[in-house]
Formats: structure tokens, C-alpha cells, sequence
């Protein structure tokens, strides 16, 4: 069984990481990855419970993007903080979801979760651009529940 810890090895787990530092390059927001095996009922709301257990809210900006994913329950959400949801809305991580959903099905899982982070990063510094005094307000690690 592929749990949330083994989801991705430990060389794809730091291409992750660089994949968010880089995302966070031009913009002063703030994105996390968080996986767990299972999710019981709504992704979307499993991913409010994380993204407020990981402080995620407490960002000047309120522009802090998590991406939520239950490898067992084969569950995926991205949600914004309400900064960025009120310039996206839900339509655009609706889409980056169904497309993230496809390439997991192609088994390109890693490749597709670094792609889905930069798009967010693109999006985010359209809105929320970085700033000379910005700094890294949210940890890059990927977070784990089993």
C-alpha cells in the first residue's frame, strides 16, 4: 500500500521542495504540500483542517496556497487563503486539481505535483508579486499524516 510517507522517494520529496522555493522565487506567497494516506469525506474540507493546523492563515497577505493530497483515499485539493481565493476564486484550483488527476493517472506523479506548485507560484505572483523585504513566512518541507 502506498501510504502518504512513501508516496514519493526522498529524491522526489526534494524536488518538491525546490520546486516550491523556486514558485516562491517571484511572489511574496506562500505555497505548502501536505499528504496523508486517508481522508474521510471532503478533501476540501480535510485540506481547511491542515491548512489551519499548519498556521497557513498567519501570512501578511492571507496569499498562503496549500495542496492537499490523500494518496490512499485517492484525494486531491488545492485551497487559497482568502488573499489569493478572493483574486482565483474556486475555478482555478479546480482546474490545476483535474489536470494534477490526470497526470497522477499517467504515473507522473512527482513531475506533474512540480508543475502544479510552479503554476501556483505564476499565479500567485501576478497578485501577490514579491517584494524587496519578503521573507520565507511558511516552511518549504512537505508535511505528513499516515
Amino acid at each position: 500500500m502506498t501510504t502518504a510517507k512513501n508516496f514519493f522517494t526522498a529524491e522526489e520529496q526534494n524536488k518538491l521542495r525546490q520546486a516550491i522555493e523556486k514558485a516562491e522565487l517571484n511572489t511574496s506567497g506562500e505555497i505548502r504540500v501536505h499528504l496523508e494516506s486517508f481522508c474521510w469525506g471532503s478533501e476540501v474540507r480535510a485540506a481547511q483542517r491542515i491548512f489551519t493546523r499548519l498556521g497557513m492563515q498567519n501570512t501578511a497577505e492571507r496569499n498562503g496556497v496549500l495542496i492537499y493530497i490523500a494518496t490512499v483515499s485517492h484525494k486531491i485539493a488545492i485551497i487559497g487563503d482568502e488573499g489569493i481565493h478572493q483574486k482565483l476564486g474556486t475555478v482555478f484550483w479546480d482546474k490545476i486539481v483535474e489536470k494534477l488527476i490526470q497526470q497522477f493517472k499517467a504515473h507522473r506523479k512527482a513531475e506533474a505535483l512540480c508543475e502544479c506548485i510552479i503554476e501556483c507560484g505564476k499565479e500567485l505572483s501576478t497578485f501577490f508579486p514579491r517584494k524587496d523585504d519578503d521573507r520565507n513566512e511558511l516552511n518549504n518541507e512537505i508535511s505528513f499524516r499516515s
